[in-house]
């Protein structure tokens, strides 16, 4: 048997202690109260019922309530024991819930009682899992209207997912970008093609020329055959085949095997595959109709934007990552113009857009400064 979880918890957190006083005696790189409050922050997120030198440190008292923004839901988490705080935008991925996924909240709610205004906006194609052209400017309108809120100050815009992509694209827009104050990408997608072709091959090209193997999720090629669905299923089979991938997505196994039953032999014989998790057997469909919608992938890719970004641009991913293998921020970090990259990390303590436990303290130090830094960030913007 494993390591129960209370036991992984409190060895997590007794490491985390050791690191802030480390980090406390030693801070090279920035001040010690902006690593302490990263470190009491990532260890809140972790076990939001931890109480401890550490988790206690700098916690403010947060106020949440629905935010009014044009054409979709919106939450703001609101410190309240702080006058002016700097704000963030916090913009959930690829998921059903949207901005009620309870990992989202969590967090949105651990930065606020660290001290930042946080307002999570609804992504509606997000929550339908279609990355399109659109998410941008709910993104772009969300960084106004915090902006608005908070007298003027520019505010941070942390993306996460396939949304940390789409969050670069929408600070290079110069429509919004008079909002952005910086961005923090993690798990992102730098070209969307590319990550859609590793779905397919389980190989990921980086920068230098190298080739990143890794197994990908099986994830990936439901989305795309769900937000495609039209160009692999016929007109009879489309509504169930929709139904059937959806309810897949939303891990609803049993119900989606159940609406299956009304496909047709050939409609039922695709989404076997999906059952089976059987990329290879979809591989080329998939690959077909990735070459089919290349032209539409600059206008969500980074890849084609980031030279007009002019904020700092914070980019995290986690090592192992499935999902988007780790080798996009490799290409992030270099596609973003010179002076703009302020910091680039792939750890092993996360793990795509989760934090990892079991992890060496060396990884635990560089993520704590990694997110030291975005706090700073906020902080000087909201001064």
């Amino acid at each position: 048997m494993g390591e129960q979880p209370a036991c992984r918890r409190s060895r997590s957190r007794r490491r985390l202690v050791a690191l802030v006083l480390l980090v406390a005696t030693l801070a090279l790189w920035r001040p010690a109260a902006a690593h302490v409050r990263a470190a009491s922050l990532l260890v809140r997120f972790a076990d939001p019922d931890a109480h401890s030198l550490v988790a206690d440190a700098a916690r403010h008292p947060v106020a949440e309530r629905p935010f009014e923004l044009p054409g979709t839901r919106a939450r703001l988490y609101w410190p309240e024991d702080v006058a002016r705080p700097p704000g963030v935008v916090v913009v959930h991925g690829v998921h059903y819930l949207g901005i009620d996924e309870p990992r989202l909240r969590r967090f949105a709610r651990t930065i606020a009682a660290s001290g930042v205004a946080v307002l999570t906006p609804e992504i509606r194609e997000l929550t339908d899992y279609r990355i399109e052209p659109a998410s941008i400017d709910t993104i772009g309108a969300s960084a106004q209207a915090l902006s608005a809120r908070l007298g003027g100050v520019r505010v941070g815009v942390m993306g996460l997912s396939f949304a940390g992509g789409l969050s670069l694209v929408a600070a290079a827009d110069p429509r919004w970008a008079p909002s952005f104050a910086f961005v923090v990408a993690v798990g992102a997608h730098d070209d969307l093609g590319r990550v859609l072709r590793f779905f397919t091959s389980d190989e990921a090209p980086r920068p230098d020329g190298t080739v990143l193997h890794l197994h990908a999720h099986p994830y990936g090629p439901v989305v795309l055959l769900y937000a495609h669905a039209e160009d692999f299923f016929s007109p009879a089979d489309l509504p169930a085949a929709r139904d059937t991938l959806r309810l897949w997505l939303h891990e609803d196994f049993d119900g989606a095997r159940r609406r299956a039953a009304a496909l047709s032999p050939a409609g039922a014989a695709l989404v076997k595959h999906v059952f089976d998790r059987d990329t290879r057997a979809l591989a080329p469909a998939l690959d077909a109709e990735i070459t089919r919608l290349q032209p539409a992938f600059a206008a969500v890719s980074p890849s084609a934007h980031l030279k007009d970004v002019r904020v700092p641009v914070f980019l995290l991913h986690g090592a192992g990552d499935t999902v988007v293998p780790s080798s996009e921020t490799e290409w992030l970090a270099h596609d973003t113009p010179r002076g703009m990259l302020r910091e680039a990390l792939i750890s092993r303590a996360i793990e795509h857009v989760e934090v990892e436990g079991g992890t060496s303290l060396r990884d635990e130090i560089a993520l704590v400064d990694f997110m030291s830094g975005v706090l700073e960030a906020a902080d000087d913007e909201g001064r």
